[in-house]
């Protein structure tokens, strides 16, 4: 089950659920850049750029083609770092998207962040929605994150996109 928070005056939206998955395993999905559009679930990333990194570090720079009414590319820089605990990156607007891991009785704690306190133009981001809109995709990028993360219990780290056939 997925809980979320939406709080204006942090201008900070949460969402956070318990994953029955080591938090290395997910971690390892998090810094993988090619796995983000299996796991967004606000169907907005499409596919990463051929220049990416393999993995995701501190100050590491990745791109993604988007599509949100219109396609184009976003570049985004890793601006918080502690593996196994905690991943967050920004693009040119300023704002963040955080995740947090932690041990927890029965698998691990995420909690994905959107965090627009340190967004160019905060206002912008509320008077457009994107609060309300990106709490609702946390909420599914979640699902899809622990049906990834539980494909192979305590396994490996998954290191790609999964096929047609794999759980989504």
């Amino acid at each position: 089950m997925v809980t979320t928070d939406l709080d204006p005056t942090t201008r900070r939206a949460c969402a956070s659920t318990v994953i029955a998955a080591d938090r290395r395993v997910i971690f390892d999905i998090l810094a993988d850049p090619a796995m983000h559009p299996s796991i967004d679930g606000g169907q907005t990333v499409r596919a990463p750029l051929a220049s990416n990194p393999r993995r995701l570090s501190m100050g590491a720079t990745f791109g993604m083609s988007m599509r949100r009414l219109a396609r184009y590319r976003i570049r985004n820089t890793v601006v918080e770092w502690d593996e196994p605990r905690l991943i967050a990156w920004r693009h040119f607007g300023g704002h963040r998207w955080r995740y947090e891991l932690s041990e927890v009785p029965g698998g691990t704690r995420v909690t994905e962040t959107f965090d627009w306190s340190t967004s160019r133009r905060p206002r912008f981001i509320e008077r457009a929605g994107y609060p309300q809109r990106n709490l609702r995709g946390m909420e599914a990028t979640l699902d899809r994150l622990a049906a990834l993360a539980t494909a192979v219990p305590n396994g490996p780290a998954v290191t790609g996109p999964p096929s047609a056939s794999s759980p989504r």
